[in-house]
């Protein structure tokens, strides 16, 4: 499509376009410290030959086309949209889950979604979003909504029910200007957002009354002192006395083209494509750090031009897409070693002018998702990968710069809700210093973090110490609001110095156990 080719030049031409442990930034500024990233095999090896569609995995993965755009989603009526984009997951209360993909058209813009049963099946697909432009990036909230962004000057938020039961909702308090991806931190309440411009800001959002996103204050990162980033507060965030956004405060940080961005246990990874960069930022701390240069790497650098990207959370690996270069997703792991994942390859791809778009895990880890935005006849392609992801017993969440000793903490992956309930959660950490630390259960349900359970340790001298969480008498009916078979939960331990250690834990139901009332997801 002539339109689309021009369209993608002249961004290029502009520099406008656009639940186990996580590594947390302080551990990839030791890295750096003691090596810089370097490329290699990974942890799965390289990319064989491609498939009848040119998406080449490693060996034992293999790729399945979900959804072409343009025609029908198999199974269902429903035609998928143009240019998928950015995308993210939901349990559902059967076992099975959602995914919802924004749709980068101009002037149609939009965001659809797809439902899969326990199996992988395709159940059902629908529109979830429309009369926007643009949607490219996006983020997933803890109360179940997606957050539509829109790459266009002036752009809104859109905050969507994947099930498209709720009606969309625009969130102007969160700024008007070009959006490309936003995230939430659970914890600090806090939003996080790129722009995809030459000169594009980092922001965050601090809702009024959290999680609702009606009202609230928009601050642009500023200078950084002393490894923090100093917040300034945005005059104008509609920016309707005439100024951009990114242009309203002084001595605000420059990136040259924020664009993907995801959440993973306390930190917020994002990418600048221009500069071939990945930034984490440290929300209890407030650092922000650059974690991966291609030009530190040097001329055998695997990633350049990174953008949408994703955690693996079994086993701490980054994975970022190439919004050009050479067509891969690339993975940066824990011990600094980047290598290819996926590689496009063949004449429905490099004929296309496409990008890789919309890297997401199903909510167990098993499946991960991702578009060729423009292939096939030019209007994009959205394919799912299986394998043997790797899992690991144990991540590393290091201590911020200057720290020698790690914090991790451990714990069983997955557990049934009945022996939870009535035996207990076994946890051991490791404590970098004298103080008190707080170890916590935590679940999402009705929109609302729930503490399950809680232990305070008086720590005398640095080493391991083990507790068993049991539920807090307060917490029984909380219980009873979890949703599903399977309860995404987190073991979430805090030190000394807002240093913080998480892992996943997934809490599972028999088949007699009680679910308790669904609640229904709202968008507004």
């Amino acid at each position: 499509m002539p339109h689309v080719v021009s369209r993608r030049r002249f961004l290029q031409t502009s520099v406008l376009s656009a639940s186990a442990l996580a590594m947390g930034p302080s551990w990839w500024r030791q890295a750096l410290a003691q090596s810089p990233a370097r490329a290699g095999r990974g942890p799965y090896g390289p990319p064989l030959s491609p498939d009848r569609f040119g998406v080449a995995v490693p060996e034992g993965f293999t790729s399945r086309l979900v959804a072409a755009s343009g025609v029908p989603v198999p199974g269902t009526g429903f035609i998928w949209p143009p240019f998928p984009d950015g995308a993210a997951t939901y349990p559902q209360p059967d076992g099975g889950w959602i995914l919802a993909v924004n749709s980068e058209v101009p002037v149609i813009g939009g965001a659809s979604s797809i439902t899969f049963d326990r199996s992988g099946r395709v159940m059902g697909a629908r529109s979830i979003l429309s009369g926007t432009s643009t949607n490219c990036g996006g983020g997933q909230t803890p109360w179940g909504t997606w957050l539509s962004c829109e790459e266009v000057d002036g752009g809104l938020v859109w905050e969507c029910d994947p099930t498209g039961e709720v009606r969309a909702v625009a969130r102007p308090a969160m700024g008007a200007f070009t959006h490309e991806a936003a995230v939430v931190d659970p914890v600090g309440k806090r939003l996080y957002l790129t722009e995809d411009e030459g000169d594009s800001g980092f922001y965050r959002f601090t809702p009024a009354s959290y999680p609702d996103l009606s009202a609230g204050t928009l601050e642009v990162a500023g200078p950084m002192e002393d490894g923090r980033v100093r917040w300034l507060a945005v005059p104008d965030p509609l920016a309707q006395r005439g100024t951009p956004v990114r242009r309203q405060v002084e001595g605000a940080q420059r990136f040259k083209r924020g664009e993907g961005m995801w959440f993973d246990s306390g930190v917020v990874y994002f990418s600048s494509t221009s500069d071939d960069r990945v930034w984490a930022y440290e929300c209890a701390t407030e650092r922000l750090e650059c974690v991966y240069d291609a030009k530190v790497v040097g001329d055998d650098a695997p990633l350049r031009d990174p953008d949408a990207l994703t955690v693996h959370a079994p086993s701490g690996d980054l994975l970022v897409c190439e919004d050009a270069d050479d067509l891969q997703m690339v993975l940066l792991t824990p011990d600094r070693e980047v290598a290819p994942f996926v590689k496009l390859s063949g004449p429905l791809h490099t004929g296309a002018d496409t990008e890789l778009s919309g890297a997401t895990f199903d909510p167990s880890g098993e499946r991960l998702y991702f578009s060729s935005q423009r292939a096939g006849v030019g209007l994009g392609m959205t394919f799912e990968v299986t394998g043997p992801f790797r899992k690991v017993a144990q991540r590393k969440t290091l201590l911020p710069t200057g720290s020698a000793t790690p914090m991790a903490v451990r714990a069983r992956p997955a557990m049934r809700l009945a022996t939870f309930r009535d035996q207990g959660l076994p946890v051991s950490f490791d404590a970098a210093a004298p103080g008190r630390h707080v170890v916590r259960l935590q679940a999402t349900a009705g929109g609302k973090r729930l503490t399950l359970a809680r232990r305070v340790v008086d720590v005398t001298a640095a080493g391991r110490r083990r507790v068993t969480l049991k539920v807090a008498r307060s917490a029984r009916d909380d219980l009873r609001r979890l949703r599903g078979r399977r309860i995404a939960a987190d073991v979430v331990v805090t030190g000394p110095g807002s240093r913080r250690a998480t892992r996943p834990v997934e809490l599972r139901r028999g088949g007699g156990e009680q679910r308790g009332t669904p609640a229904r997801r709202a968008a507004g």
